[in-house]
């Protein structure tokens, strides 16, 4: 029987409820992103409550491709980080489970909801594109709600601009002026009244505006009128007057089916016959253009020559078959023809009207290649958006995949949970995500690249670092943590960590005083010698050939961490006080002798390459040299603690 298991169990109880948390509020986020896109096509229109539902629930469709792989990389992020906070999964691995047993369960999850997300983009998102895009464009068609404000010209009116003083609590409009530009601005109409009121027929197809105590004015200019002549004009005095404007104010949605037959309406098996069929009609037109440039081309043949495609009389056809004839010992004829001669032989004016017919001509050709030009690239255009939109069926799954393999090694290399620290480092990677991802489906939509590099270039960066991530988080890496890059970088600068002896409460060796006086004082000499060797800076070329030799300062090292090892046994604190003065020999790379002994003179002749080594190089040398001044007055004051301290003994 099958039975899953109790750690199977606990992971998806764990992982379920804070990716849907996530899912919802990813969506939430990326929704009103879509509604601030928008929202000069939704305000004030006067829409339906039904209307803005129906948009929103399209749109939070459409917005799941760009929710599901950002939760799915906070949700596993969380679920690790806070696994590894709360020692959960510390207790799994010291029980013997591996990390990848411990996503077991999870990876199958993530499979499943890729399939799923490979089935919604497939069947769900175009019939969702469709309608959201096409409610869109019939919202944006809808005139806007009239709401005439006061002190300023209102141009949202077609062919009119209405100026309102001020309005009244009753809807009654004061000092009014309209501009009636409908029929020009030469004919313009201006109307000016004391008062109005505005309200829009019953079928909300006109305007009716009842105006109070005003005149109007309208140029009537005349065709037939001469410069100085005065333009006549319309004045009209009125008590009360009513205008229809036309303004349609209900809303239309528009035909589905246009949007159908594009890129986005269509699923995978539309779209490839859809590629096939616009890629053989590609090949066509290529094929035609070629064939027409060779025969416009100054190499086509002077022997064919037009049959016409009317009627001709007995006559006309006998003066063609002479011509025919004619034609015929042209094409029979097998000498050379000088065309710059017989273009020098014609008058000037003629070969004038020669060279305006081959510029006409070349212009016709040019205008024509251009036209030519555009509908092709406009195919191709057309082409490469169904490639990048075949190619987005599949793009979905596998971002969802590689975000799971990269938030779960995160969450359990840094151990932090909750939403501070995960959501930080899961937005920046869904920036950087979503930055590459546009820049491959901008140069896959124009051409520069091939559809397929475009479109999977974003996971063609991001698998990689999945895997090293994964690898990483197996191994029990600290490649997350904050204290190792601190400590390089202290390294780097000089800032090494300080030495800490403590006292023990047990000693079970006490140190032997009178042999460590003398490592004391073979130390000091070691000590002394380096520094008399080394009192002289080396210059670039001894330096990279000296470089890989058996450096001293290595043999310090050792006998003083020995000479620590045997003192922490000390009961004496001034001793143990005066061993945390000694520094640590480490972090001098650049002059170990085990760090590219036998490529020293060979980086060395790289000029440019060798000169920032042998900077950092020297500066750590002379951190080095006072490293070893400080081991060496330590070992001096060690030396006369210890003497002080047998003396009363011997």
């Amino acid at each position: 029987m099958f039975r899953i298991k109790r750690l199977y169990t606990f992971m998806l109880q764990t992982f379920l409820p804070l990716f849907v948390m996530t899912f919802g509020i990813c969506l939430f986020i990326v929704l009103m992103q879509f509604i601030w896109r928008y929202i000069d096509d939704m305000v004030g229109k006067g829409f339906d409550m039904a209307v803005l539902g129906e948009m929103l629930f399209y749109a939070a469709i459409f917005s799941v491709p760009m929710a599901l792989p950002l939760s799915i990389l906070l949700a596993s992020l969380m679920t690790f980080g806070n696994l590894g906070e709360r020692l959960e999964l510390l207790a799994m691995k010291s029980a013997g489970v591996s990390l990848l047993r411990i996503m077991r369960p999870l990876i199958i999850l993530i499979s499943f909801i890729s399939v799923g997300a490979f089935f919604f983009q497939n069947n769900i998102m175009p019939i969702a594109q469709v309608k959201l895009y096409s409610l869109l464009y019939s919202m944006r068609q809808k005139s806007p709600e009239l709401n005439i404000p006061e002190g300023v010209f209102y141009k949202d009116i077609p062919d009119y601009n209405v100026y309102v003083r001020e309005k009244d609590k009753s809807g009654l409009l004061k000092n009014l002026m309209i501009y009636n530009y409908s029929q020009g601005f030469e004919k313009i109409d201006v109307t000016v009244a004391d008062s109005g009121r505005l309200k829009a027929s019953a079928d909300k197809l006109f305007l009716v505006l009842t105006l109070y105590n005003g005149e109007s004015f309208q140029n009537m200019p005349q065709d037939n009128k001469r410069g100085n002549d005065v333009v006549p004009y319309r004045r009209e005095s009125f008590t009360t007057k009513e205008l229809l404007i036309e303004f349609d104010a209900n809303f239309t949605r528009t035909d589905e089916s246009f949007l159908q037959n594009n890129f986005m309406g269509k699923n995978l098996e539309n779209l490839q016959l859809s590629i096939d069929s616009m890629s053989l009609r590609l090949d066509s037109i290529r094929n035609l253009n070629s064939s027409a440039v060779v025969e416009q081309s100054y190499r086509k043949s002077f022997t064919s020559r037009p049959q016409p495609d009317v009627q001709l009389s007995s006559e006309e056809q006998l003066q063609n078959k002479n011509t025919d004839n004619s034609w015929a010992l042209i094409s029979n004829d097998t000498r050379t023809i000088d065309i710059d001669s017989l273009f020098m032989a014609e008058t000037p004016s003629s070969r004038a009207a020669i060279l305006g017919r081959v510029k006409s001509s070349i212009d016709n050709i040019k205008s024509e290649y251009y036209f030519k030009s555009f509908s092709f690239a406009d195919e191709a255009y057309k082409l490469r958006r169904h490639n990048t939109e075949w190619h987005t069926k599949f793009t979905l799954s596998f971002s969802c995949l590689i975000f799971f393999f990269i938030g779960a090694p995160i969450g359990a290399i840094i151990r932090k949970g909750g939403l501070g620290t995960p959501v930080v480092i899961s937005i920046f990677l869904f920036i950087f995500y979503y930055m590459v991802n546009n820049i491959g489906l901008k140069m896959a939509r124009d051409g520069v690249w091939p559809e397929w590099e475009g479109m999977w270039l974003s996971s063609f960066v991001l698998a990689p670092m999945g895997i090293f991530l994964t690898y990483k988080a197996v191994n029990d890496s600290t490649i997350m943590n904050a204290d190792t890059y601190i400590n390089a970088i202290k390294n780097l600068f000089g800032k090494r960590a300080t030495r800490k002896v403590e006292r023990k409460e047990v000693i079970i060796f006490d140190p032997d005083y009178p042999s460590l006086v003398g490592k004391l004082s073979e130390l000091n000499s070691l000590s002394s010698a380096y520094l008399d060797v080394n009192k002289k800076r080396v210059n670039y070329v001894k330096f990279w050939m000296r470089f890989g030799k058996k450096n001293q300062f290595s043999e310090i090292s050792e006998k003083m961490e020995l000479i620590v090892e045997e003192l922490s046994n000390s009961d004496q604190n001034l001793i143990l006080n005066k061993l945390m003065d000694l520094p640590f020999l480490n972090g001098y790379n650049l002059l170990s002798a085990n760090k590219l002994s036998k490529a020293g003179p060979v980086i060395g002749l790289l000029f440019p390459l060798g000169i920032p080594l042998y900077l950092g190089a020297t500066y750590q040398r002379n951190l080095l040299l006072h490293d070893i001044k400080t081991i060496k007055r330590v070992c001096s004051e060690l030396d006369e603690m210890i003497v002080k301290l047998i003396s009363p003994i011997s």
